[in-house]
């Protein structure tokens, strides 16, 4: 029986490495604080694979046919795509994948729902898995990942307890990989923010702060009834339901309160950003 011994979420903003040094330096110091605890968790942990799951932009798919979930099955991932190093301005990476772990996670849930699928071949990462790789400096760790991209967009969306059941249904399948493996969860996306939106220059903090107390507080049944795909369109539309990843692997490690890393508003970076690290005992 395989462990989930790890388990984090944090906003992947484009504006962390973009144009991370238009905002002001308290708050700069914030996140690099927080994307530090999260690259301290992961070596801490001893993870041997790393699940980050994380919200396709439209990149991957045909909106005509498109996947609620995809799983890179590829040896190595790579990143940024072309088109969004400009934007990114992150450097070229290589993350080591796991083909093998991979397939047996997708084969476990792909009968989960129609739009559950698997790409053998290169993903096209932007923010949603370049920012952490860069942030939380992933390469560094060597750890190997898996990348699960989710529609968060293109309706009809899967909400917030289609995705919890699908992390509970990816939980199990974890469980059942090898003795003695140790498997780790990032959810990237988030927080609040309506990308090219009439609010693109807004970010609800107070949607935002009431979202981590929820998750703080662990009460699962009470953050699927009252934090909703509808309320999250509420505020941001096109962008704050990115925080579905984060219901992904709450499915995953089942109902307990997390600690906050760390939450700024900062209007230049036009998204809420913050992260949090699940209590797993």
């Amino acid at each position: 029986m395989a462990e989930i011994c790890l388990a984090l979420a944090a906003s992947h903003t484009p504006g962390l490495t973009g144009w991370f040094d238009k905002a002001p330096e308290p708050e700069r110091r914030v996140v690099t604080e927080a994307y530090d605890a999260v690259h301290d968790a992961v070596v801490a942990s001893g993870a041997d694979v790393l699940l980050v799951v994380g919200n396709d932009h439209v990149a991957n798919a045909r909106v005509s046919d498109y996947a609620d979930f995809t799983f890179g099955l590829a040896a190595e991932h790579r990143g940024p795509d072309e088109w969004f190093k400009p934007w990114l301005r992150v450097e070229d990476y290589v993350l080591p994948g796991d083909p093998g772990v991979a397939a047996r996670l997708f084969e476990a849930v792909r009968d989960t729902g129609p739009g559950v699928r698997a790409e053998p071949g290169d993903l096209r990462f932007d923010d949603n898995l370049s920012v952490p790789t860069a942030m939380a400096r992933l390469v560094e760790t060597g750890v190997r990942v898996v990348p699960v991209l989710q529609n968060c967009t293109v309706p009809p969306v899967p909400d917030e307890r289609a995705c919890y059941a699908f992390g509970e249904a990816l939980g199990e399948a974890i469980r059942a990989l090898p003795d003695g493996l140790r498997v780790g969860l990032l959810g990237s996306g988030g927080l609040s923010h309506e990308p090219g939106g009439p609010r693109y220059l807004d970010i609800d903090e107070k949607f935002d702060r009431w979202w981590l107390d929820l998750l703080q507080e662990g009460d699962h049944e009470r953050i699927l009834t009252e934090a909703t795909f509808d309320r999250m369109e509420q505020a941001g539309s096109g962008g704050t339901a990115e925080l579905l990843s984060w219901v992904v692997v709450m499915g995953a490690i089942g109902p307990r309160p997390c600690t906050s890393l760390g939450y700024v508003a900062v209007e230049q970076w036009r998204c809420g950003v913050g992260a949090v690290q699940w209590h797993l005992d």
